[in-house]
């Protein structure tokens, strides 16, 4: 029997549906495959910008470490600075303690004569300087002051000063050792890394930061942070007897003059000198009204100069005594003192140049800071890494990283501060970049 009209007719409607259906899911096929080739491109262009972020960021972070770690050594090096003038201002104190301990037990000038000349106060100063006989060496080189002042000088120069250089030099190689670490990080896979490369491009590390020597506004700033310690003060005061001496003279009177002082001299080594003298007015008929010093205590700490910062009045070959000439005469001869007036201690002066003990030491250390302030107040770079053969292609991304100087807060004056490197404000962060994936 022959099959219908209507059953040849659905015989064949089913022969197509299959053919469309076989169509349809070679597209479905093309397409998923085209998905999923399209997934892994995103995947490997998402894997590398995460990648280059993360590694950018750490560069500039490891920077921002760099210049804080400066920050902190050039405050470090003026607290060393610090502690250097007040071990040298002790020792001179030691050595003018002990000397007027000695000028005290030998009645050069007499106890009583200061407590009747001047009150109760400086009689009982002078009379206990007697104990401070047992300290004449602690000053001395390799004693307990000295010790610990070289144990500073080293800090100085071979701990500090030595890190900072090392850290100025090193910088731009301990970044970029940070960025291959992170990238390799993230890969993992041998395959992948053998089609890597990345290179640090528009980098403007170079030239940001230098050495400078310790002069200009580095000396100011070490004598302002001087100026905050009152034991480095100078350490000045005259008290005049209350009655008439001479009727030759009559305005003028016996002084005790105390004089010291704490400086950092031209090569950057803290010097300190401490006297004090009795200036008994006299008068004679060849030079008329004139006042004999008599030491009663002196200190001189050189740190390692031979010559004396203060510019004071002094000789380096001062008498003994002067039992075989007057003191007027020879001061005539020999110098070019003010024994009419003044408010110095030359003699004082002189016997403690003649004591001194030099402390050696090597001075103020070079430090570093940014270049040019005024031009330079951020490093940045850009890094760009590159992944060749991605299934068959090449990928380029790019990200760009600063590392900048920023106070947690504004400062309370309202001044806007130049990046330094004083102030350990250096922060990281990533910015924009034109330019970010590159196929």
């Amino acid at each position: 029997m022959l099959p219908s009209h209507a059953a040849r007719q659905t015989h064949g409607q089913s022969g197509q549906a299959l053919v469309l259906g076989i169509l349809l899911l070679g597209v479905i096929a093309i397409a998923i495959n085209a998905l999923f080739s399209t997934g892994r491109l995103i995947g490997v262009k998402a894997r590398q910008l995460n990648t280059v972020d993360a590694a950018a960021y750490s560069g500039a972070l490891i920077q921002a470490r760099a210049l804080n770690m400066q920050a902190y050594i050039n405050i470090a090096q003026i607290g060393h600075q610090m502690a250097m003038a007040h071990l040298v201002t002790l020792g001179s104190w030691a050595k003018f303690s002990a000397t007027q301990g000695q000028q005290a037990s030998a009645g050069n000038p007499p106890a009583y004569l200061i407590g009747m000349m001047f009150g109760s106060g400086h009689l009982q100063a002078y009379q206990s300087a007697r104990k401070a006989r047992a300290i004449t060496t602690i000053a001395s080189p390799g004693n307990e002051l000295f010790q610990a002042f070289e144990a500073h000088d080293k800090a100085v120069h071979q701990v500090l000063q030595a890190a900072s250089l090392a850290i100025d030099k090193t910088l731009e190689s301990a970044r970029n050792r940070a960025i291959e670490k992170v990238i390799l990080a993230n890969y993992p896979e041998s395959h992948i890394r053998e089609n890597l490369s990345w290179e640090v491009q528009h980098d403007n590390l170079q030239g940001f930061s230098a050495v400078f020597e310790p002069t200009g506004n580095y000396r100011s700033l070490i004598g302002q942070v001087a100026g905050v310690y009152r034991f480095l003060d100078e350490r000045n005061h005259v008290r005049k007897n209350a009655w008439m001496v001479n009727d030759k003279c009559p305005w003028k009177r016996h002084e005790l003059r105390r004089r010291g002082q704490t400086v950092l001299d031209e090569k950057g080594n803290w010097q300190s000198i401490d006297t004090e003298s009795y200036h008994a007015l006299r008068s004679n008929r060849w030079i008329g009204c004139y006042f004999r010093e008599y030491p009663m205590g002196w200190g001189w700490v050189p740190g390692n100069a031979n010559s004396m910062a203060m510019d004071l009045p002094h000789t380096q070959t001062p008498p003994d005594n002067f039992s075989g000439m007057d003191f007027w005469r020879w001061v005539r001869q020999a110098t070019q003192w003010n024994i009419y007036g003044g408010n110095q201690n030359p003699l004082a002066n002189s016997r403690a140049v003649a004591a001194r003990q030099r402390w050696q030491g090597g001075g103020l250390a070079n430090y570093v800071d940014i270049a040019n302030a005024g031009r330079q107040s951020s490093v940045a770079f850009t890094l760009s890494l590159t992944r060749k053969n991605a299934w068959g292609h090449d990928f380029t991304v790019n990200s760009r990283a600063q590392t900048f100087f920023e106070r947690p807060q504004a400062r309370t004056d309202r001044r806007i501060e130049k990046a330094n490197f004083w102030h350990p404000f250096w922060q990281a962060r990533l910015v924009d970049t034109e330019l970010k994936v590159v196929e």
